[in-house]
């Protein structure tokens, strides 16, 4: 029997020629990283084992992306742990203010990750990685210390859940509605322990942008990874950016899968899932039905600050103005994504807006800074959780949506779709790299 594409990637990096779902192996690491919130813990625990020096410096990153810059004196310390261990060891790979963006988005961009790598890191969110054809996962900072030690670390090998996409995406429906819609059908537990391989015609005409939300939010479905096999898209992406050799696996016809959920695609409109959890999703015209007024709008994060979302908003929000009850804040991912978005005019467009955009942090994505949500506020946000408390006070609320919905929600002071504000397709077609039924 074969092996699927998670079981081949973790069989290599564990010296075997085969491993199944179950199996228990000790895999070597490519790329370790944690952020301002989990690597002083990492440190610590690397200490007090005794450990003296990394065992790789340059399968090393640490990004300050939660609490920065900081925005208080605790913050600062953890910050500055981290800088003083990253002088201590020569690690090359910190990125700090000037030079920071979202870990998830950094990592990949720096072509610091490549298709066939194993990555661990100390945030649960790592497994945005498997968009390149990656297993990357997260762990306790326990956990890292060891692999920042060893440069290997233990797991037991998932089951794989295959998702499998058909048919051609409506307009305004986007990989985040894909994954939203996929999480609503499936649940918040539906894939435990296990790796999401995103897989079907569909799949093929999704921009690494897109596979990079849908791998992300593999962890609100309690998987352990999401994967996409790495394909011409994803090698054309890595052209001037890895800077090691990708190693591009495949699953086998007869690879055995714990099962397989098939999705038609032309059957999902733009989502928004509804407070407490991801998988309380809706249709967007079922949400605009009901009214329901907000006070923020939040564009960016790990999941959506990208350009191509960047651009997305943009095209919505062109030549409007943000509802004068609304806050809306816009922030890049990530260093170049700024810059990128400036060259091309979308600060512009947000500040005409009425938006404010922010250098390259997390920050109202976990409740951190630059936009916490007071008692009974209300949300919509273009990131991955909405736990109660998740951006603010216990008794705000957050709703999930892609670029464009979260766009015209700011416009129209209540969640709305883009199609409200007279957007057609060919509007659409202008940003998004993929064909529309």
């Amino acid at each position: 029997m074969g092996m699927t594409l998670v079981e081949k990637i973790l069989a290599d990096h564990s010296g075997r020629r085969e491993v199944r779902a179950g199996d228990i192996v000790s895999a070597r690491v490519d790329m370790i990283l944690a952020n301002d919130v989990t690597a002083p813990l990492s440190i610590q625990e690397f200490r007090k084992m005794g450990a003296t020096r990394v065992f790789d410096p340059q399968a090393i990153a640490m990004v300050p992306s939660h609490f920065a810059p900081s925005p208080n004196i605790q913050a600062a310390t953890q910050i500055q742990a981290m800088r003083e261990f990253v002088r201590e060891q020569g690690l090359p790979y910190f990125f700090e203010i000037g030079r920071m963006g979202i870990e998830h988005v950094l990592l990949p961009e720096e072509g610091l990750v490549v298709p066939g790598d194993v990555v661990i890191g100390a945030d649960s969110h790592t497994c945005t990685n498997g968009a390149l054809g990656a297993f990357a996962t997260g762990m306790g900072s326990t956990d890292i210390a060891a692999a920042m030690a060893l440069g290997e670390t233990w797991l037991r090998v998932p089951e794989t859940l295959r998702i499998i996409y058909y048919g051609a995406m409506k307009p305004w429906v986007t990989p985040k509605d894909l994954i939203l819609y996929t999480i609503g059908k499936i649940g918040v537990a539906g894939a435990l322990y296990q790796a999401l391989e995103y897989t079907g015609e569909t799949v093929r005409s999704i921009s690494m942008e897109g596979r990079f939300t849908m791998a992300n939010m593999a962890i609100e479905a309690g998987a352990k990874t999401g994967i996409f096999e790495a394909d011409e898209v994803t090698l054309a992406w890595e052209q001037g950016r890895a800077r090691r050799p990708p190693r591009v696996y495949r699953s086998d016809p007869d690879a055995h899968y714990a099962g397989t959920v098939e999705i038609d695609v032309r059957q999902v409109e733009p989502q928004v899932a509804f407070p407490h959890l991801p998988e309380n999703t809706r249709p967007v015209s079922e949400a605009a039905a009901l009214d329901l007024r907000i006070d923020q709008a939040f564009i960016g994060s790990c999941t959506n600050g990208r350009i191509e979302d960047l651009r997305l908003a943009a095209r919505v929000l062109r030549g409007r103005k943000v509802h004068p009850d609304v806050r809306l804040i816009v922030i890049p991912a990530s260093q170049r994504v700024y810059r990128q978005a400036l060259a091309e005019g979308l600060l512009d467009i947000f500040v005409e807006a009425g938006g404010a955009v922010s250098t390259p942090t997390c920050g109202p994505c976990l409740g951190a800074h630059m936009g916490v949500l007071a008692r009974g506020e209300r949300a919509i946000s273009t990131s991955n959780r909405n736990f109660r408390g998740r951006m603010g006070h216990r008794d705000s609320e957050v709703y999930l949506a892609s670029p464009a919905v979260v766009a015209a929600s700011a416009v129209l002071g209540r969640i709305a779709s883009p199609e409200e504000l007279g957007l057609d397709e060919e509007a659409f077609l202008e940003t998004v790299g993929v064909k529309a039924s």
